[in-house]
């Protein structure tokens, strides 16, 4: 062997070792009082459990536990529970439970269980049990609960039993220690039992001396029949055996006739029974096809309908949004446009104060002054307004009709219509007073009286020169120059 081999057969006899000694580590044996539970990559289900045997736990990919088998003693102390009487009793008791090494209910406690302390699991079986104890007294009278602790103690451990396998436990031992109520109800009843009895020991000792006298007196008489019976005894053994025989061949017909009831009944009842699980089979198959028809319809129907109700709903959102976008913006617009007038506003007010702080400064901070300067400045105006109102007026156009005449009185009212017009137009001495200014003298014009002068020297100069008079109008055929003219001018 060379000197190279050497190191590569230590190294693999090594090898061989690790691998000997993990599988002796891994290999876990599972002692009688315990369940060894390998969980991980186990194929199928949650966990593995072993009981009485042994398994190779591979590293990594598999781990295990033990769960104790170890009995567990829990002590019940029920009070006030409430019987089918409405009767509340107190029922003492002592249960035995431990984990149940059945295939199903072990990885029950596999799933449940596992990692838990004995007194966790107490706690936890002792609350099913205080419920289950609860509900079998709620269905038993005292009595039945009293008398029969039999089926009592038969229908606890069913229904505890029932429940405790859902968590992987099972039910060793039940043991009623005593059963009280807080109405003394099954004490009477225990009373009511002893004074029976007594009575009834009483009455069988009075009967059996009455048995014993009677049977004295049927002694002496028996002896007497004796006698005779014996005479009549054989003749008797003759019909007694023909009788018996006779009773024998009724008695077989009977049978016969009662196996032959009882077959044809069975036969009957097979075939009832037969009949009915067919009945109650198409009723799950018309129940199923049922089901399955209104799945159908619900499908056809609902969905649809359901899928529409939810178009028209994202529809209506949609077009709310759009109908509140466009609304923001028409509010965004309105609120711009009217922040642009204000600040339009707000400038143009700015400068007319501006202006008029500067037509103060420069009439010397008078205000009075100023208020003469700003109507100076608008007087050409105001006399071109005043020019304006009757320039346009064509005095010779004018015909006044007053007093349904013509002659001086009309051509006065012409002046009077003319002196009015004028005194229409608000005057300029006025306005200037108004404002604290003189008018100028050759704006002032003519006083009252000086006109009330020229107007008498208007009348009397037309009543000295009269104008020639006109002829007067037809009545239902008006000129084209006539009145219609006249109240065209007028």
């Amino acid at each position: 062997m060379s000197v190279l081999t050497l190191p590569i057969f230590a190294l693999v006899a090594f090898f061989v070792f690790i691998v000997v000694v993990t599988f002796f580590r891994r290999y876990k044996r599972c002692p009688s009082d315990r369940i060894l539970v390998v969980y991980g990559k186990v194929g199928g289900g949650s966990a593995k459990c072993i009981h009485g045997g042994a398994a190779f736990i591979w590293p990594v990919f598999q781990d295990y536990e033990f769960l104790d088998l170890t009995p567990i003693s829990i002590e019940v102390m029920l009070t006030n529970a409430l019987s089918r009487q409405n009767i509340r009793v107190d029922v003492p008791s002592r249960f035995t439970v431990g984990i149940s090494t059945e295939p199903g209910v072990m990885n029950n406690a596999a799933e449940r269980l596992l990692g838990l302390t004995q007194e966790t699991i107490q706690d936890l079986a002792k609350d099913i049990i205080f419920g289950q104890l609860r509900l079998v007294v709620a269905t038993m009278d005292i009595e039945e609960i009293n008398s029969n602790r039999d089926k009592f103690l038969e229908n606890v451990a069913s229904n505890v039993e029932t429940e405790l396998k859902k968590i992987g436990l099972k039910l060793i031992n039940v043991n009623v220690t005593d059963i009280k109520d807080e109405s003394g109800y099954i004490e009477a009843l225990g009373k009511e039992a002893a004074a029976k009895a007594i009575n009834d020991a009483k009455r069988s000792v009075a009967e059996k001396d009455r048995d014993g006298a009677i049977g004295a007196a049927n002694a002496v008489q028996e002896q007497r029949v004796k006698v005779a019976d014996a005479d009549a005894s054989a003749v008797e053994g003759e019909n007694l055996a023909k009788i018996k025989v006779a009773q024998s061949d009724a008695v077989r017909r009977e049978k016969e006739a009662e196996s032959q009831r009882i077959a044809i009944a069975a036969e009957k009842v097979q075939t009832a029974k037969a009949l009915e699980e067919a009945y109650a089979a198409e009723q799950e198959a018309e129940n199923a096809r049922a089901t399955r028809d209104k799945a159908a319809q619900t499908a056809d129907i609902v969905v649809p309908a359901q899928i529409d109700k939810e178009k028209v709903e994202i529809a209506a959102e949609a077009q709310a949004e759009q109908i509140r976008r466009l609304a923001k913006g028409e509010a965004d617009a309105i609120l711009f446009k009217k922040q642009a007038e204000a600040q339009g506003l707000y400038e143009v007010l700015t400068k007319q104060a501006q202006g008029l702080k500067q037509i103060v400064d420069a009439a010397g901070d008078n205000a009075k002054d100023a208020v003469l300067l700003l109507v100076a400045d608008k007087l050409p105006e105001l006399v071109r307004l005043q020019t304006e109102a009757i320039k346009n007026i064509k005095i010779d156009k004018i015909t006044v009709w007053e007093g349904g005449g013509s002659g001086p009185e009309s051509k006065t009212s012409t002046a009077n219509f003319i002196s009015g017009l004028y005194k229409s137009v608000p005057p300029l001495q006025e306005m200037f007073n108004m404002a604290g200014m003189e008018l100028p003298e050759y704006l002032k014009g003519k006083s009252p009286d000086e006109i009330k002068q020229m107007a008498e020297s208007v009348k009397k100069e037309v009543k000295e020169n009269p104008a020639p008079s006109k002829p007067s109008p037809k009545p239902n055929k008006p000129s084209d120059s006539g009145p219609k003219d006249q109240n065209k001018g007028k």
